[in-house]
């Protein structure tokens, strides 16, 4: 059995993406055949407005390399490469293991990638292995979660979700929704930079409209099978609750799933979170879940290459800058689209295809 972390990410979504394929007449087989084409290595660009260069190989460094949410992110390092004529490397932790990132990151610079991308899930863990790739020469950018402002750390830009502005928005979402009473907000890891802001501004944004609402925060814990376990304990002592919302993945699903068996809807109870998983995005579409939030992970992956190679290719003059990959609300009016297509920037197929489309936008 392989121990890359690509593989296994690719061998997860294979185990899903079947169920949800089939649905729509794929097979089982056809699927398989997609993913084996994603994994191949990027190859150099035939043709482009840039010289011959070297094909440059960038790392990157993840706190959950196996979690189905980081398909999209590897189809977008991967289109980016084979666009720009580059290489990478899909490396980090399987558990949010702060030390095995930084590990990574470190076999990263012995073996002098030219570049570095990091998820930055801890507050002060990443600083010195950044300060040594940058004092190697070696320029280091994150994605997914960044550094606390004045926190020291010197990445050259943060591709991201605006984490604690999402999670205001969020909490706008829930105020439009409850009126008052009590509403957890489930967190997989209470603390990890790609989730806490997002409770730390929903919270804020509920506090702030004034209305008599109970906001807790529950940690639901690493796994899915672990979060709905304790979602659902959660619910079956605080039947009184009047909403359930979630910040991460797998804890948004959980709570859909909870919503459904227990109908919750019925009694009046509003939920929603963040993420495409193929299970929340059906349970929004039957009305279990009021909406999801899109970060858009493919983009995480994709422009981080595209700000690596710029930076490469002008010898640092450009390239660094700050990426808000975006917030939409998927609602059941708007979730059609998500279940009826599949594609590499969702993370539903790997084939290269352009998408049709029509009508008004927005």
């Amino acid at each position: 059995m392989t121990d890359d972390p690509e593989e296994r990410l690719f061998r997860r979504a294979e185990a899903r993406l079947p169920r949800r394929a089939m649905m729509h007449g794929v097979s089982a087989a056809s699927v398989a055949a997609v993913l084996a084409q994603g994994i191949r290595p990027a190859r150099a660009a035939e043709s482009g407005p840039f010289p011959a260069h070297p094909k440059w190989r960038f790392v990157f460094v993840n706190h959950v390399t196996t979690n189905p949410f980081f398909v999209p992110t590897v189809y977008g390092i991967q289109d980016a490469c084979g666009l720009l004529g580059c290489t990478y490397q899909w490396t980090g932790s399987e558990t949010s293991d702060v030390a095995q990132m930084v590990n990574a990151m470190n076999a990263a610079i012995a073996a002098k990638a030219d570049a570095i991308a990091v998820a930055i899930v801890d507050p002060k863990g990443f600083d010195a292995p950044t300060e040594r790739a940058l004092q190697a020469g070696i320029p280091v950018f994150s994605y997914n979660a960044d550094a606390p402002p004045g926190s020291g750390n010197r990445r050259l830009a943060y591709i991201g979700q605006d984490l604690y502005q999402s999670g205001v928005d969020m909490g706008g979402r829930i105020v439009s929704l409850v009126d008052s009473g009590l509403v957890p907000i489930f967190i997989a890891t209470p603390g990890q930079l790609n989730i806490q802001p997002r409770f730390d501004g929903a919270k804020a944004a509920i506090e702030k409209s004034g209305k008599k609402i109970d906001v807790e925060m529950i940690a639901s814990g690493p796994t899915v099978n672990e979060e709905l376990t304790r979602i659902k304990a959660y619910y079956l002592g605080h039947q009184s609750l009047r909403g359930m919302f979630a910040v991460d993945a797998g804890s948004t699903q959980g709570v859909a799933e909870v919503m459904q068996q227990f109908d919750l809807p019925k009694k009046g109870v509003h939920a929603g979170g963040y993420d495409l998983l193929p299970k929340t995005l059906q349970l929004i579409n039957d009305g279990f879940l009021d909406f999801t939030i899109d970060q858009q992970p493919y983009l995480q992956g994709f422009y981080t290459v595209m700000e690596m190679f710029v930076f490469m290719v002008s010898g640092g003059l450009t390239g660094p800058a700050d990426i808000n990959t975006g917030l939409k609300f998927v609602t059941k009016e708007s979730v059609k689209p998500y279940l009826t297509t599949h594609t590499r920037y969702e993370g539903s197929s790997s084939e290269a295809q352009i998408v049709p489309r029509s009508g008004p936008i927005g």
